[in-house]
């Protein structure tokens, strides 16, 4: 009988630990970075304050550059990161694949830094004062590359074909080198919000056959780009300024389902009613613009976010063109509040369109 419930016991802890085995952890560009345990993946956390480096130096029979930490729990990850650095280390040992730089005030980095590291997995130098990169082509098991909060001006062309995430939000960047993406095709989340982009032209994002999450936000833009790849599911583009929406202006997409447009300073006048009627649609994000009328949207949006703008009127049509058994939105939530109208002023047939309606916010 005991044996029997060591038995169960194990199990059970065993389960539990698979189902820990993908963990969330700190926000890296705003979107947080997926650890899996199981390939024995680090935390993205500073392990300044948390742990004893001293101890760790002395009980590591490794070598560990010195302005580093090197914990025995994670042999492969060398945290530099939070040291005001002004270059980076020298002799980084060739086990690294984990390495964290963030947080310094590295200004260039060196052709030789990484010569002797093959196995590279993630490199992050988010928060420094990079201004340009140096080729990255010879790490062929990069998947992460992270460099947001730095000075750089350009996407440089000299990435490796293997990274699955590029974030470089919040630098300066004007261009897009030629061919950067065009052997990108694993690559699946773009960060490239809080820089100075205006256009894109057709073959600036050649070559993303899988990216999903594109987000431009807080750049320059006047409207959608019209060459964005069609693969995208996630588009975030809030914090531009946009002149008006086209009835095509997401027409190029095969499956967008999550769209960011708030703080655009878009208006009625110059949103075509019917730009957000399409199926694939789940979220939309127009909070903070200045929209008088409730745009066409279809029946399969679960999520609407129209808060502060200045909207009067609530139109049932905008949710259902006509209702019935079948026929009803599957909107979940509302959001209005900030606008010109009242709960007062909701038509008495609201809920035969939106029956499944969780929330509303008036």
């Amino acid at each position: 009988m005991a044996l029997l419930c060591c038995a169960v016991l194990l199990l059970l802890c065993v389960f539990d630990s698979a189902l820990a085995t993908v963990v969330v952890d700190i926000d890296y560009g705003g979107f947080p970075l997926l650890i899996n345990r199981l390939l024995g993946e680090p935390s993205v956390m500073s392990l300044q304050g948390r742990m004893d480096a001293a101890w760790f130096r002395a009980n590591n029979p490794q070598a560990c550059p010195q302005q580093c930490d090197c914990p025995i729990h994670w042999p492969t990850a060398l945290y530099c990161d939070h040291r005001g650095l002004a270059e980076t280390p020298d002799r980084l040992p060739d086990r690294t694949q984990y390495l964290f730089l963030q947080d310094n005030n590295i200004s260039s980095l060196s052709s030789s830094f990484l010569t002797n590291i093959t196995a590279l997995r993630w490199l992050i130098l988010d928060h420094n004062q990079l201004q340009d990169l140096v080729s990255l082509q010879n790490q062929t098991q990069l998947s992460y590359f992270f460099a947001s909060h730095n000075h750089l001006r350009s996407v440089p062309s000299t990435l490796p074909t293997g990274l699955k995430q590029l974030r470089l939000a919040h630098n300066r960047i004007r261009s897009i080198s030629p061919g950067a993406f065009q052997n990108l095709h694993n690559l699946t989340l773009l960060l490239l919000q809080g820089n100075r982009l205006q256009i894109i032209t057709e073959g600036d994002l050649k070559g993303l056959f899988r990216l999903n999450l594109l987000d431009l936000g807080g750049n320059l833009f006047s409207g959608v780009p019209r060459h964005l790849p069609p693969s995208v599911q996630q588009l975030y583009m809030s914090n531009n300024t946009l002149s008006g929406l086209g009835e095509d202006s997401f027409g190029g997409f095969l499956n967008l389902k999550y769209l960011r447009l708030s703080r655009c300073g878009l208006q009625s006048s110059g949103v075509h009613q019917q730009v957000f009627n399409f199926s694939s649609l789940v979220e939309l994000d127009l909070s903070y613009n200045r929209l008088k009328t409730i745009p066409t949207v279809p029946t399969t949006l679960q999520y609407l976010y129209l808060e502060a703008n200045e909207i009067q009127e609530f139109n049932v049509t905008s949710f259902c063109r006509e209702w019935g058994p079948l026929s009803y939105s599957r909107m979940k939530i509302l959001r209005l509040e900030g606008n010109k109208m009242s709960y007062q002023q909701l038509p008495s047939d609201w809920v035969f369109c939106l029956r499944v309606l969780e929330s509303i916010y008036i």
